[in-house]
């Protein structure tokens, strides 16, 4: 017992309890508003006036004054002074106009909150006795915002795992195939089901309904042997589905089937057009939305048909509540999807801007078409009132200090999107894979019960790595690594 007390007192030492939290919203300052900004350039329309888009950075928390100086502030004195503890977010914008030089500035594009013991905090690295000489617990552990003198808390979000394939059962007793294929913000449903004629049929976006193999030919693999190989499973179904549309022998045959099922209208190029463009940007959008993608988007559904056929002969179901098909939206990721969509509807105002003001042939200034107030107001008021992009609610709270463990007890907290009204019972149930992941007796009693969940005291929860398959590739050589020919 002694030794587990001292165990827990090393890690308390050496860790936050609401560590995972803080390193979520420093990977989003770090890494995440970068690529969030690299990923606008890309999908940016190409006008008269061309914007691009340049290195992103965030200052440390600070306040302009009635007589407009900047002073840099700490968490005591926004709370004291009912102020916002934000930081201002400076973006590089590059102007390009036909004919002229580029015009490169850098402009702060609004404000953001600042999490309190973050690498963006002042309170980061502080000594105890730097702390308390600025009035500031030194057991505070941090992870919550401060709005206009509140605290405020961004509360874990449960969510079933992107780009994995569950087996759910469906009516009549067959089995249905879905997969939520995540690209940034975009999450798309795509499911596989077995008509009553035993065609596999997938279904995503506006497209319903849509024959497996028919689709799998649309993306270029137009060889029944090919896609028997790569499904690489002998069966009765394979070969019914094979056999029934033998006749599409070409991509084109495949798209104007594609077409007519799905009643696009238009002429011949634009119906193909459309098609085209909507399986490259709607069907699994993680694996890329570009007409190189397509071979890749053919063999991940032969491999989701393989499994499919599998699952089938087995009658077999995904456990939905087992935990390695579950993932946590921390902070970061909560914050990301607010950042992106408030920098897009931005960068949209200037480039409008940009273009009445050329017609009129006026002269501008950058720096004060980009400092917008709706920026900072938008994200201010979201972690304010707790109301998301996705018309969610309740996504923050204000921090519970009736005592120290009420505070501890409400940043570990874990909700789960699923409505409380419907029954859900295997969802609510304890499951073994929570063990040592979640406390086991901490939920509400009542709807809420099990769908609101706490941590428990020493999880870490991991963030996501993004990694780059070339730079990977290239650090295994550097270490070593000796590619073997057949």
């Amino acid at each position: 017992m002694v030794e587990e007390e001292v165990l827990v007192k090393k890690f308390l030492q050496e860790h936050s309890i609401v560590e995972s939290n803080i390193l979520s919203f420093n990977d989003f300052i770090n890494n995440k508003m970068k690529s969030i900004v690299a990923e606008m350039n890309q999908v940016l329309p190409v006008e008269d006036i061309k914007i691009e888009l340049g290195k992103i950075r965030v200052e440390k928390p600070n306040i302009i004054e009635a007589d407009g100086s900047t002073k840099e502030i700490m968490p005591t004195e926004a709370r004291l002074r009912n102020l916002t503890y934000s930081a201002p977010v400076y973006l590089e914008i590059n102007v390009k106009r036909e004919g002229e030089s580029p015009e490169l500035n850098e402009v702060e594009i609004g404000r953001i909150p600042i999490m309190v013991r973050s690498n963006r905090c002042h309170l980061h690295n502080f000594p105890k006795e730097k702390l308390i000489e600025n009035f500031i617990d030194p057991a505070d552990p941090g992870g919550y915002f401060i709005i206009n003198g509140n605290e405020r808390i961004l509360v874990m979000i449960e969510d079933l795992a992107p780009n994995l394939p569950f087996i759910e059962p469906e009516s009549k007793g067959k089995k249905m195939l879905r997969l939520f294929s995540q690209r940034g913000a975009y999450r798309i449903p795509t499911s596989i089901t077995e008509n009553s004629e035993g065609i596999l049929e997938a279904s995503f976006s506006r497209f319903k309904g849509i024959p497996a193999i028919v689709l799998i030919k649309a993306l270029g693999i137009t060889k029944d042997s090919e896609i028997a190989s790569l499904i690489g499973l002998e069966c009765d179904s394979l070969v019914v589905n094979l056999y029934e549309y033998a006749s599409i022998q070409t991509v084109n045959d495949a798209l104007n089937y594609i077409a007519e099922k799905s009643a696009i209208q238009g002429t011949k190029k634009e119906i193909m057009d459309k098609v085209k463009q909507r399986i490259d940007s709607y069907f699994l959008p993680h694996t890329g939305v570009e007409e190189k993608n397509r071979n890749e988007k053919a063999l991940t559904l032969c491999k989701l048909l393989k499994q499919y056929f599998i699952v089938k002969e087995k009658k077999l179901s995904s456990d939905k509540d087992h935990y390695a098909n579950k993932r946590i939206k921390l902070s970061g990721d909560l914050l990301s999807d607010l950042f992106r969509v408030n920098l897009n509807v931005l960068v949209r105002d200037i480039q409008h801007a940009l273009q009445r003001i050329a017609k009129r042939k006026k002269f501008y200034s950058i720096k004060t078409l980009a400092k917008s107030t709706l920026f900072s107001h938008r994200i201010e008021s979201a972690i304010a009132t707790g109301s998301w992009i996705g018309e969610r609610t309740g996504v923050t709270q204000n921090m519970d200090k009736t005592n120290y463990l009420a505070i501890f007890s409400q940043l570990q907290k874990v909700i789960s999107l699923l409505p409380s009204e419907q029954e859900n019972f295997a969802a609510r149930t304890l499951h073994p894979t929570q063990y040592g992941r979640f406390c086991a007796i901490e939920t509400p009693e009542g709807t809420s019960i099990g769908l609101r969940k706490n941590l428990a005291l020493m999880t870490k929860i991991s963030t996501a790595v993004q990694m780059d398959e070339d730079v990977f590739v290239r650090k295994l050589n550097e270490a070593g690594m000796k590619v073997f020919k057949k």
